[in-house]
């Protein structure tokens, strides 16, 4: 007599789980992958995802069961393979990456809306012709009181009322989100000749289906938008059922694209990011697995959300650094992007003016379709870029900006054009120190520099929040008003900005004036609207943003960002400064960059100035090949910290003496992290780096599994790390 057959479900616990779990199916319940069930983990009950449904033969250890499926919409499998790749390829635990899937699920769901309907043929005691218009107006609907009101042309009391009277009920109505169909011939954009090749190729890959990668590679101010917008029509022609997914690296980024793809499709697409308030991304969430929602404007976490039906999936700025997430849950948006797509046998299309190494290193290969777009939509043109050697101009003491540069900024506010000052650091100082004893001011518990922001009065870490009013004695030596700010922040240039110009309007755009979604989109309106005459900003302003009477463009330091050794330092300067100083001249008037620099001669500005992206790509690449580097080789940090130091340093060295023999590899480290204190926490680092072909993540779970690592130590993996802090 056989054994009996028993039904087993392996189910995803959003908990950083390193495995499935398999539970029992009772009878009565059936479940297939990407259900969502309950099941219990110790003393209480968990939403799982079903990632697998067998049968298998009775053991002897008793598995716990199923408590019940639950009534919420089931994840689409191909939602639930990129998952548990992403898992894989990240290392992180499976549960983890099921959580941010079930993120939007998971909020509350939106009040339902109090509207108004007719009570049966009720009809009021005394009528009026006001009340009579309502009646009208409503018919056999149920709308708010407030639209009612509005549609009737009467006031609020005549609905209240009728509602006293008994001729109208209020009833309570689940609020569903409501995403009108985009119409892709609702207002089609005039493409250029190069513009309109690149949409048919992306579109032709749309319609014939399966995966089908393009770098959309296109100067500043070339329409790369309008591209790609022009193949997501192409897409919903061909099948109106399509999503479409675009991806951004800023929030500030969001409304302007939005307000883009309303006046093209005619209705406004749903929004995913961290600025929308949990009830709405419960309902993006149930649109999109429904298939009620076609296109999605996001962050990177949006590449979790259930398509059903995933069509085009498009990386804005796939160069931008913001696609790295380096906290928590690691990993990089692009490379998830194109990972996605793959799983969806969807198209995808990485789009930036300053493309990674990695991405244009593909291009090259011929793994990607390479779609360039080599001059700006309509008459603009790209700027003149000169560089400023401030060794023969340099600024006057305790101030920022050269002689040439004050006089080119006065010359444009005399004509009426707005000026951009770009310096890419927050704040109005970045050091605080003592005249007397030299210490230098730092948060408690970390090796970061608390920096001045003179609009608050306050000395803040940017690592980690911590805040502090600025003293008046030296906290080291007690030394009364000794407390000096070194260097410049957007701050400290505005308030030379000010003396300079007093007639100016003058604002600062950074992370710290613009904290939220809402702020951010109205000081772009403002400066779109010639309300500000000199913007000093940061990074917030080098992306995306299309300001039409913006002619001068002024880098205070355009050598910040080559200082240290990061492995990336030039590429991100090349990539920030050309997209800051891209912002100049995207109308009709010609614009202008200068770059105040010590070091004129770096190969950086040079490529930069000639406008030699071609140049600067071929220097670049070769240094990598030389230290099979990326995208010649592959990296991958392994990240310690701990609150007891002793503890930290036992797991590096058993990291170190258990390290399997491979070829082709390499393991740098331990090594304290350049800020080895962080909250309190003790910080090491390993870097391991690998030719192209050798499997990292096998090498990796063969060598972490070698070694115990207790509870007191949070050990983290960074596949592909882009900070080596």
């Amino acid at each position: 007599m056989g054994e009996e057959q028993v039904k087993v479900a392996s189910v995803l616990i959003p908990l950083p789980v390193r495995e499935a779990f398999d539970y029992e199916v009772p009878e009565g319940i059936d479940v297939v992958r990407g259900d969502q069930v309950a099941v219990p983990l110790g003393p209480r009950l968990m939403r799982g995802i079903v990632v697998e449904a067998r049968e298998t033969t009775g053991s002897n250890r008793r598995l716990k069961a199923i408590d019940h499926r639950i009534d919420d919409p089931r994840l689409p499998e191909r939602t639930v393979d990129f998952v548990e790749w992403a898992g894989r390829w990240t290392l992180s635990a499976p549960g983890e990456m099921a959580a941010t899937a079930l993120k939007g699920l998971r909020a509350p769901r939106p009040r339902p809306e109090r509207r108004v309907r007719r009570v049966g043929e009720a009809v009021p005691a005394r009528p009026t012709a006001a009340r009579t218009a309502v009646l009208e107006a409503l018919g056999q609907r149920a709308v708010t009181g407030a639209d009612l009101a509005r549609a009737a042309g009467v006031s609020s009391g005549v609905v209240k009322g009728l509602v006293d009277e008994g001729v109208l009920e209020i009833v309570e109505i689940e609020a569903v989100a409501a995403f009108d169909a985009p119409d892709p011939d609702h207002a089609p954009s005039d493409l250029n000749a190069d513009q309109a090749a690149a949409a048919q190729a992306i579109g032709d890959a749309v319609t014939r289906g399966g995966f089908a990668p393009f770098l959309l590679d296109g100067i500043t101010g070339s329409g790369k938008t309008e591209a790609y917008l022009e193949a997501a029509a192409q897409a919903l022609k061909a099948d109106p059922t399509a999503q479409i997914l675009i991806l951004l690296p800023e929030i500030a980024l969001t409304q302007a694209l939005i307000e883009r793809i309303t006046a093209r499709f005619g209705n406004a697409p749903a929004e995913w990011h961290s600025g929308v308030a949990p009830p709405r991304r419960r309902q993006v969430w149930e649109a999109v697995v429904a298939g009620r929602c076609n296109i999605v404007v996001g962050a990177r976490s949006a590449l979790f959300l259930p398509f059903v039906n995933l069509r085009l999936l498009v990386v804005d700025e796939e160069h931008d650094g913001s696609f790295k997430q380096d906290e928590g849950l690691i990993y990089h948006g692009r490379d998830l992007a194109v990972a996605r797509a793959r799983i969806e046998g969807a198209t995808v299309v990485l789009a930036s003016a300053t493309p990674s190494l990695e991405t244009l290193w593909n291009a090259r290969q011929g793994r990607y379709g390479w779609l360039r777009l080599e001059r700006r939509h309509g008459a603009a043109v790209l700027p003149d870029i000169a560089l400023l050697d401030l060794r023969a101009a340099p600024p006057d003491p305790q101030t920022w900006l050269s002689a040439p540069l004050r006089e080119v900024l006065g010359e444009t506010f005399a004509r009426g054009e707005q000026s951009l000052l770009f310096l890419n650091r927050r704040g109005y100082a970045p050091v605080v120190l003592c005249r007397v004893c030299g210490h230098r001011m730092t948060a408690p518990d970390t090796d970061s520099w608390l920096v001045e922001h003179r609009y608050t009065g306050r000395l803040v870490c940017h690592l980690t929040g911590f805040s502090m009013m600025r003293p008046r004695t030296c906290p080291s030596c007690g030394a009364e008003d000794s407390l000096v700010s070194v260097g410049p922040g957007v701050e400290r240039v505005e308030e030379e900005v000010r003396q300079l110009f007093p007639q100016a309007r003058t604002a600062v755009f950074s992370s710290d004036t613009t904290p939220d979604a809402r702020s951010a989109r109205a000081l772009i309106q403002s400066m779109q609207d010639g309300q500000i005459d000199i913007l000093v900003a940061t990074q917030a302003a080098a992306k995306g943003h299309n300001f039409p009477n913006l002619t001068l463009v002024g880098v205070v330091d355009a050598d910040l960002g080559l200082r240290g050794g990061d492995l990336r330092a030039a590429e991100r300067t090349f990539q920030l400064l050309s997209q800051a100083t891209g912002r100049a001249g995207r109308a009709d008037k010609p614009g202008r960059a200068l770059l105040q620099t010590w070091t004129p001669e770096h190969p950086v500005l040079m490529a930069l100035a000639a406008g030699d992206r071609d140049a600067f790509v071929e220097a670049e690449l070769a240094e990598r090949e030389a230290g099979s580097l990326p995208p010649h080789g592959r990296l991958a940090a392994i990240i310690l910290s701990s609150e007891n130091p002793q503890a930290v340093e036992k797991v590096a060295r058993d990291l170190a003496e258990n390290i399997p023999n491979a070829e082709r590899l390499e393991v740098y480290g331990p090594a304290d992290a350049p800020l080895a204190l962080v909250r309190g926490r003790r910080r090491k680092r390993l870097l391991v780096r690998a030719d192209r072909d050798v499997d990292l993540q096998g090498f990796l779970r063969a060598w972490l599994a070698r070694v115990k690592v207790p509870g007191s130590v949070r050990l983290s993996v960074d596949v592909d790390p882009y900070s080596f802090l």
